[in-house]
């Protein structure tokens, strides 16, 4: 390998978003010696080939990951057990194997009984996407200045976690490592919970203007194309995330179900005190919640996660996760 290199050839299985912004980022900081690719769609994998993202694109995921010294899983969370299983007899010794969604407990459930002996399975995670998928929606900026979540199991080899984290430095990331269920409770706030609820207003706007048609005045209906033309800021912003893809969040919130249910719960009760203070016209309260809310803002704008472009998570991706 060269002084740039950290790995001899990466394989990546899967190129939406994640997977082809991973492609893009290797190649031009020169972190690899050859990116070989596999995607299960016939279609996306020539769509890949005619963007040049990758040296080789493979119609088997045993091609791809041949002799592979590091492979990314870069497919929906609900896929990692199958590919695991699938390329298990493929895999060279000392080989790492990571993924990049947005849950990690079910990842390594679901992949570590498929890892041979002798190859490291490092969960992983970058915090950064965008409601577009993919090949085309990718680029190599994706990772700049975002965090690289890392969740090795117990007893990992510490310096295939080290290379790991090489990389992902390489491709502009900030790197932590993270116990897998401490992850996917710390996720289930800041993101999970944040698409549900981005979900659920979209589709009330959506089913508003059925449930109101029966009404008897016409001046009554919101019509989506209402909607549409008079979105606010905040509404925009919720369309974006719930233009997510569809696959890889109804897996995220089925195999993340006890750490979003949790904060679900949560949710519900501080809407339900909201809910009451305008009821009964208590501006104190809802000018202190807003104090709180909006200093919390600032927070993350101070330590630099506001970001460049309009970010989800992908896990994510998207949008993969």
């Amino acid at each position: 390998m060269s002084g740039s290199e950290t790995f001899e050839r990466v394989a990546i299985i899967g190129i939406g978003l994640i997977g082809s912004s991973i492609a893009r980022a290797i190649r031009a900081a020169g972190l690899a010696g050859h990116v070989a690719c596999h995607d299960a769609d016939s279609e996306i994998r020539a769509r890949a080939v005619a963007l040049d993202i990758v040296d080789s694109m493979h119609n088997t995921l045993a091609g791809a990951v041949e002799d592979a010294d590091l492979i990314v899983v870069a497919t929906p969370v609900g896929a990692c057990g199958a590919v695991a299983q699938a390329m298990r007899d493929h895999l060279r010794p000392g080989a790492i194997v990571t993924d990049v969604g947005s849950v990690k407990g079910s990842v390594l459930k679901a992949m570590g009984p498929h890892t041979p002996e002798g190859v490291h399975l490092i969960p992983g995670h970058p915090v950064a996407g965008t409601e577009h998928s993919g090949p085309e929606a990718g680029f190599g900026e994706l990772f700049q200045d975002r965090f690289a979540i890392l969740t090795p199991p117990p007893g990992a080899d510490e310096a295939a976690v080290a290379r790991l984290s090489s990389l992902w430095r390489g491709m502009g990331s900030d790197v932590e490592i993270m116990d897998a269920e401490h992850h996917d409770r710390v996720l289930a706030i800041t993101s999970h919970l944040p698409h549900l609820i981005a979900y659920t207003i979209v589709a009330t706007a959506a089913d508003l203007e059925t449930e109101l048609e029966a009404q008897p005045r016409d001046d009554d209906v919101v019509t989506t194309r209402e909607v549409i033309k008079y979105s606010a800021g905040g509404f925009r912003d919720f369309t974006r995330i719930a233009a997510s893809d569809p696959v890889m969040w109804r897996d995220v919130f089925l195999l993340n179900k006890d750490a979003v249910l949790e904060m679900l719960g949560r949710f519900s009760e501080d809407l339900t005190a909201l809910q009451r203070a305008i009821r009964w016209d208590d501006g104190d309260a809802l000018f202190e919640l807003f104090t709180r809310t909006r200093e919390i803002r600032r927070g993350v704008i101070e330590a630099g996660q506001a970001g460049r472009f309009q970010y989800t998570e992908n896990g994510d991706s998207e949008d993969e996760a």
